[in-house]
């Protein structure tokens, strides 16, 4: 938090052009501190194009332009592939204090099991720390899961190994997916199934979003959200399915 402000301090000093913003996330002062951000450069007028998620939550429109995936479809489709392979006790497992983007994913998964006519409850919405194993050892003892759908990578990469440390198997035993598709992914000890960001395209229409910004600066906001791609890897279980 403390570097976002005072970068953007910098950034107003210095009256650049315009400013790409990815919102700051996982603290419980985030939204406060992301909106006076984008109010400090909006006062200042520098042009804002959003990156991933918005500063406002739900169902609110924001006023900046933003391009990202579509989260809500990326929870959707993620949370199907795993009942594609016969998962019907299926957990979602965010962070505390996470972003919009978290919420829309948990959505998707929502939606998924209810398309699919499998009943979910609360204690299926999972919010803590992957890392901490007493807490991981009480969902599963609790919720006794055959999937888990992260809501992103970095999430799932730690999850899988409090999970080993509980001597459980990926996929044998539960069936791991996360979204994203970071580098390490597929060097994890058991390579990551995921979703995978169009990171260059997200880039480009960025940089597109923000030229046309600083030229036609009373254009209304607009917002781009560009589909994922499905990464099967040895975590899901479905290579496990094919050899069976």
């Amino acid at each position: 938090e403390a570097r976002a402000l005072s970068l953007c301090r910098q950034y107003i000093e210095r009256a650049v052009s315009g400013v790409f913003f990815a919102p700051v996330e996982l603290t419980p002062s985030k939204d406060e501190v992301n909106r006076g951000i984008v109010r400090a450069l909006d006062e200042a007028r520098i042009p804002v194009v959003l990156l991933d998620r918005p500063v406002v939550p739900y169902p609110q429109n924001s006023q900046h332009d933003l391009v990202g995936i579509d989260n809500r479809r990326a929870g959707y489709v993620i949370t199907e592939h795993l009942l594609n392979l016969g998962c019907r006790r299926i957990v979602f497992v965010g962070l505390p204090h996470a972003a919009a983007t978290v919420n829309a994913r948990e959505a998707g998964y929502r939606e998924a099991l209810y398309a699919h006519k499998v009943s979910f409850g609360r204690a299926s919405l999972q919010r803590l720390d992957p890392e901490d194993v007493t807490a991981v050892r009480k969902l599963l003892e609790s919720m006794r899961p055959d999937g888990i759908v992260c809501a992103n990578d970095r999430t799932a990469g730690r999850l899988l190994h409090s999970i080993r440390q509980l001597r459980h198997r990926v996929p044998e035993d539960i069936r791991l997916v996360g979204i994203d598709d970071v580098e390490y992914a597929r060097l994890l000890p058991v390579p990551l199934s995921t979703l995978r960001q169009p990171t260059h395209q997200i880039g480009e229409l960025a940089l597109a979003l923000m030229l046309e910004r600083i030229a036609r600066p009373t254009l209304p906001p607009r917002e781009v959200r560009l589909g994922c791609e499905l990464i099967v890897r040895e975590s899901c279980g479905a290579t496990m399915a094919q050899r069976s």
